[in-house]
């Protein structure tokens, strides 16, 4: 039976600081690791969450790796031969990011992988865990006093879902688009920076929005 993982990573700005997370649903309990840098890109990213996953596992262990990146599930499943026998070198030039490639490969070949790309920000459970995790990874390096780990899932207390309006959910994602971003990483930080105004802070920062539309 093989362990369900699930891997994703990013950076925002791109290339700027980033975060991996990954969500390993394993038979005794849900277990989930983050980490970050201050400079990286989300391909790289990426890549670290496939390899810290793998890496948590004995060689010969039984996995399905789930990852919303076409990039890593294409690279070890479809390029990665070619580009070994080139000498890790594409059609163009050298492979990118050759030195967690070569990495993956090495892990991955010790360990039997079946690869599964999942899409992104679809209501998959561990994926979207997982780019939380990822997020989490991203404010550590930022906020170096954070802890190495957030706590499992099971022991997270549940909250009702946010329910976004069609409307809100289109200036949402053509705000996020417009900065550079995803509209996850938005709304993330738009909350982190109402939870830190706090209420007061709320109400001055639209009386001054307020009153900026009157002057325009």
């Amino acid at each position: 039976m093989r362990t369900i993982v699930y891997a994703d990573g990013g950076a925002d700005p791109n290339p700027g600081p980033g975060g991996w997370g990954v969500v390993i649903q394993a038979p005794k309990g849900s277990v989930e690791l983050c980490g970050g840098e201050r400079m990286t890109t989300n391909n790289r990213m990426e890549l670290t969450a496939a390899i810290r996953a793998l890496s948590h596992f004995p060689e010969g262990a039984a996995i399905e790796m789930r990852c919303d990146s076409q990039y890593v599930v294409k690279s070890v499943t479809e390029w990665m031969p070619g580009w070994k026998r080139r000498g890790w070198r594409t059609a163009t030039g050298p492979v990118k990011n050759q030195d967690l490639m070569e990495q993956l490969d090495a892990l991955a070949s010790r360990r039997d992988v079946r690869w599964t790309w999942v899409r992104g920000h679809a209501g998959e459970d561990g994926n979207e865990r997982a780019d939380r995790l990822a997020t989490q990874g991203r404010q550590q390096v930022l906020n170096p006093g954070m802890p190495a780990q957030v706590a499992p899932a099971s022991r997270v207390q549940p909250v009702a879902p946010l329910v976004i309006s069609s409307t809100l959910a289109k200036e949402i994602a053509r705000t996020a688009e417009e900065a550079g971003t995803s509209p996850q990483t938005l709304v993330d930080e738009a909350l982190r920076l109402a939870i830190d105004a706090g209420p007061e802070g709320l109400k001055r920062l639209r009386r001054s929005l307020s009153e900026h539309s009157l002057r325009a």
